[in-house]
């Protein structure tokens, strides 16, 4: 949460008493909303974050207390500030164990002291809020301390996402699997206005298209087997912030529809509800995918796509940016051996030059597991081509007669299951489809295709 201005819920069944915080908090610049009872402060939680709720502890239904546990079970990054009288003080003491903030006594005979009780609880959440985005930033925009980017083509696409980060357009980014593409989401989230609030991302492949719809658009009680309570979605959870849509191209068309309808009006309802809930979001799209192709091939809506890409940036592969393997390789390395604690102080030339001939079709993501490998079985100071365990480029196959296209399908698909020893997400991967696809290529072609346990 940022400086100045912040959304707080006043809750009291006394009008006088919720008149006279709402007006002091309004006075102070803040965003206030007043409830009545604790059944309507619950009922604008569930539409909208708030940054502070003021609550009195003691209320007809639904106490301050029952509030106060809502609001830390499904909105756990909201401050809960309790009032009440002399005689439940002790209620109160019990209130902040579970959770709240501060409690402030009934009546407030002074303003000032609820003023200042708001600034110190606010103060605590943006000093919190930013730590959090500062390890967030450290630990996930920047896994080895900085983006390695020498090589232009990446440098363009890096200043691409510089320029866009201060605008909330909508980004669409593009390029093979392990390319980069969360990193460089991340990079732009953290150089926008919306640095302080959530970077929520979502992997449209992982899930299955009903479990997907529930948990991009979360689910009221009740709506399906399972749903045992309410339930926000990864849209609600980036109120404020960033949300990535990853691997977009896998989305079926009835969600797609549905996608587009939250893009146009920024509002959606729940899985099995009624009640419009609005979304304050950036969304940035990614795919490995020619969402171009399946526009044209009627597999992706034409108007989700213009609505995806406003600001398109396309990551190069690691093979197209070579001046950028060997720093990338040993920035890598630096890191691994100090986690490791193994001091190996680079690569010989035999194994630079082989790090550099690699055609890398893992992209980034592979040059890491291959460094981290070979820091594993390195003895010596430095890694050499042994220790480097990369495939030699296939030798050329003989001339044979030209196989239709289903066949040469089916043909890479078994080379890929057999290149991933059978694990069928890597295999997806290495071929640039998403995990359904490659389950309905299977079925079509009579391929055993059964679902791995830990999938």
């Amino acid at each position: 949460m940022a400086k100045g201005k912040a959304s707080i819920l006043v809750v009291d069944d006394e009008a006088a008493m919720r008149l006279l915080v709402t007006s002091v908090l309004r006075d102070e610049g803040h965003d206030v909303t007043a409830a009545a009872s604790g059944e309507e402060a619950l009922q604008l939680v569930a539409k909208r974050h708030y940054h502070l709720i003021i609550t009195d502890l003691k209320m007809p239904g639904i106490s301050g207390l029952e509030v106060l546990e809502a609001v830390r079970r499904d909105d756990p990054e909201t401050a809960v500030i309790l009032l009440t009288a002399f005689g439940t003080v002790e209620g109160a003491v019990e209130a902040m164990r579970k959770g709240a903030a501060h409690y402030l006594l009934k009546p407030l005979a002074n303003p000032d002291e609820l003023r200042l009780a708001v600034r110190r609880v606010l103060e605590e959440r943006r000093v919190a809020d930013e730590a959090a985005t500062l390890r967030q930033a450290t630990e996930a925009v920047f896994p080895f301390g900085e983006i390695i980017a020498g090589d232009p083509k990446m440098q363009a696409a890096l200043d691409l996402a510089r320029s866009v980060a201060p605008a909330d357009s909508t980004v669409l980014l593009t390029g093979e699997t392990g390319t980069g593409k969360e990193l460089v989401a991340r990079l732009i989230h953290h150089l926008s206005p919306r640095a302080d609030q959530a970077f929520v991302a979502v992997n449209c492949a992982a899930l299955a298209e009903t479990l997907l719809e529930s948990e991009l658009f979360g689910h009221e009680k009740g709506a399906f087997t399972g749903a045992v309570a309410q339930r926000r979605g990864r849209f609600e959870l980036a109120h404020g912030g960033t949300l990535l849509l990853d691997e977009v191209g896998e989305m079926s068309p009835a969600l797609q529809a549905k996608l587009l309808r939250v893009l146009q009006e920024r509002t959606l309802e729940r899985v099995g509800g009624t009640k419009t809930v609005t979304v304050d979001i950036r969304v940035i799209a990614a795919t490995n995918r020619d969402l171009q192709q399946m526009v044209a091939g009627k597999q992706f809506r034409d108007d989700l796509y213009y609505r995806l890409s406003v600001f398109p940036i396309a990551l190069p592969p690691l093979r197209e940016r070579p001046a950028d393997i060997l720093p990338l390789a040993a920035h890598v390395l630096q890191q691994v051996s100090r986690r490791l604690a193994k001091r190996i102080t680079g690569f010989t030339e035999e194994a630079g030059q082989l790090l550099q001939e690699y055609g890398w079709p893992g992209n980034i993501r592979e040059l890491q597991n291959v460094v981290e490998r070979a820091t594993i079985l390195c003895r010596e100071d430095r890694i050499g081509p042994a220790h480097l365990s990369l495939a030699s480029p296939p030798a050329a196959p003989p001339a044979a007669t030209p196989s239709t296209l289903k066949e040469l399908e089916r043909d890479a698909i078994l080379s890929a299951l057999a290149a991933c020893q059978g694990n069928r997400r890597e295999a997806a991967k290495q071929l640039g489809i998403g995990l359904r696809t490659l389950y309905t290529r299977l079925k079509a072609y009579g391929i055993s295709a059964e679902q791995e346990e830990d999938e």
